[in-house]
């Protein structure tokens, strides 16, 4: 599937996407293994209530699960200005 990172997410990781083979069942599983990874996704996925998630391109929550998603999008919440 393909992973996306937005804002500071991006810049914690280093890497606008990606393509990622994974057996994650959920968001929350998703978040596991790129943590595992290495430091610089731990540092990116530290505090997940700091960070919103869509599934192709539909919002969604951690515990949803991924069976036929294609794109994963990962960025901090919005604000109005």
């Amino acid at each position: 599937m393909q992973v996306l990172y937005f804002a500071w997410v991006r810049e914690r990781i280093g890497v606008p996407r990606e393509d990622v083979e994974t057996s994650a069942v959920t968001v929350n599983d998703l978040v596991a293994e790129l943590r595992a990874r290495e430091e610089r996704y731990e540092a990116a996925f530290a505090d997940t209530s700091a960070l919103r998630v869509a599934l192709d391109q539909e919002l969604a929550e951690f515990d949803a699960p991924l069976a036929g998603v294609r794109e994963v999008a990962f960025f901090p919440p919005m604000t109005g200005g």
